[in-house]
């Protein structure tokens, strides 16, 4: 059995290394305020948050087909949320009853084999029982399949039969095996056997009247007959225990695997509710197809950021078909990083399954998505500070592939603007040439201004919105790059003074 949830036709893997470039996403979006929010105190709501969001789906059909998922647990969240629960309390009762016993014996694991089928009995029925009384509920192709392959599997003469050999395996009449006499008489070849029906009558029955047999029987007080004839014992029920114990595994196997399927839904379920009690509403991202340059946004805001604030974070719009570099310009504190982090968040989300935080989010699915964000000054490092940004670049060029999305944030801003804006012009070109789409927030006129002149028809740039001097709307705007940073206006706000003007100097 297979619960196929995450993937439409394979297991979702939590044991799978992430992707290189994982630690940096975490760190540059902010992705851990988004991964507590939906495991809460959870360890292992945590993993599978970090995993199933992390591991990045590259095609449209895996992307739409967690989405219905998605739906569908949206819609029926009791029911989603009594299976979870019901797979980890089988899941921690058999954990319990594993501890209850260290022995290795094929004894000791037939009886503890059989106890534990006995319980996944019941929750197997169960099972088929949500199946049946809440799957015409379900629309999505995965949650279809998962319980139409419960009602099929799980019927009446599958439980029947499960039940007539635990009946049998319980040996309460005792254990019939064969076995060969081989060099020096020894036993071997021990094969457990099925007793043959009882074909008396009843009076037979009563009597106690038997088909004649050789008997042998031990005097009570004889120890060493009795741990041979437990050995022997133990020769002909190993084969059916370990059988017994491989039957288990693949139920119990199956639990864990429902278990962390369901449990990345509820981490979706419980990131929605995180965001609604701040006011923040999620929609269901439209992918595109690698490739067809589409990207658009309404009302896009920083997840991470909204979780962390009580009132309402200012939302974007933004229009960039057919743009494969989106340039950021403008005023500092002006919402530009906070942007970007809300751009590569929506990437991230999408790519996983997940819904956005905005009102409408499109866009081409990426090969990856890398980020390039300046660091704060580390006493370990080893070189400059532009050194460590060009190493950075360099390990990210190694995973690049075309169609992947990458994000700077004031990149190769560690020397002069001329310096800086060269690297940069070189890096990004090099980037758009092998299909890589580009998001760049900077400071960098002339880097922008470059960019404008090589690529005007493949860029789009946008600015911080001023509505009056000083003030911020935390708003992007579509605009052209200033060759200012608006310096007066932190002047102003520091000395509350107007700035004495630089002495001119000669040309």
């Amino acid at each position: 059995m297979k619960a196929f949830l995450m993937y439409a036709g394979r297991d979702f893997d939590i044991a799978a290394e992430l992707p290189a470039a994982a630690k940096d996403l975490t760190q540059d979006l902010g992705l851990g305020l988004v991964f507590a929010a939906m495991a809460g105190d959870d360890k292992f709501l945590r993993e599978v948050a970090e995993k199933g969001v992390l591991q990045n789906l590259g095609a449209v059909e895996d992307i739409l087909y967690r989405q219905a998922v998605l739906r569908d647990c949206q819609a029926n969240e009791a029911v989603v949320r009594g299976l979870y629960k019901l797979a980890v309390e089988t899941i921690e009762a058999e954990r319990r009853q594993f501890w209850g016993g260290l022995s290795n014996s094929p004894g000791y694991l037939l009886h503890r084999s059989v106890d534990v089928l006995q319980m996944f009995v019941g929750v197997l029925r169960r099972l088929r029982k949500t199946a049946e009384e809440a799957g015409g509920k379900f629309e999505s192709a995965g949650f279809r399949r998962f319980f139409a392959m419960l009602i099929e599997e799980l019927s009446d003469e599958y439980f029947a039969e499960i039940e007539r050999h635990l009946r049998a395996l319980r040996f309460r009449g005792g254990v019939l095996m064969s076995a060969a006499l081989g060099e020096g008489n020894k036993g071997q070849d021990y094969v457990l056997r099925q007793p043959n029906a009882d074909e008396r009558g009843w009076f037979g029955r009563l009597l106690g009247l038997g088909p004649q047999a050789y008997t042998y029987r031990l005097h009570p007080r004889d120890e060493a007959g009795g741990r041979m004839l437990a050995e022997l014992r133990e020769r002909g029920i190993n084969l059916v225990a370990n059988a017994l114990a491989r039957s288990t595994d693949h139920i119990l196997s199956f639990l864990k695997l429902l278990r962390t399927e369901l449990a990345f839904y509820l981490g979706g379920l419980n990131l929605q509710a995180a965001l609604a009690a701040r006011g923040q509403g999620v929609v269901f991202p439209l992918p595109a197809a690698p490739g067809e340059r589409r990207f658009l946004c309404r009302g896009l805001v920083d997840a991470g950021l909204q979780l962390s604030m009580e009132r309402q974070v200012v939302g974007n719009e933004v229009k960039g078909n057919g743009k494969n570099i989106v340039v950021i310009t403008g005023a500092n504190r002006g919402g530009k990083s906070t942007f970007l982090r809300s751009v590569g968040l929506a990437y991230v989300m999408m790519q996983s399954g997940l819904f956005v935080a905005a009102e409408a989010f499109t866009a081409d699915v990426a090969s990856g998505i890398f980020t390039h964000f300046k660091r704060e000054e580390d006493a370990t490092m080893q070189g400059g500070k532009l050194d460590e940004e060009l190493a950075r670049m360099d390990g990210i060029a190694e995973q690049l592939r075309p169609e992947a999305v990458i994000l700077f944030n004031e990149a190769f801003a560690a020397t002069n603007e001329r310096e800086g804006s060269e690297i940069a012009r070189q890096i990004v070109h090099a980037l758009l040439d092998a299909r890589i789409r580009v998001f760049y927030v900077t400071h960098m006129y002339d880097f922008a201004h470059g960019v404008r002149e090589a690529r005007a028809g493949d860029a789009l740039f946008l600015r911080a919105e001023r509505p009056g001097e000083g003030e911020r709307s935390f708003r992007m705007i579509e605009a052209e790059p200033l060759d200012t940073s608006f310096g007066e206006d932190l002047y102003r706000k520091v000395f509350g003074e107007e700035p004495v003007p630089a002495p001119a100097t000669a040309a």
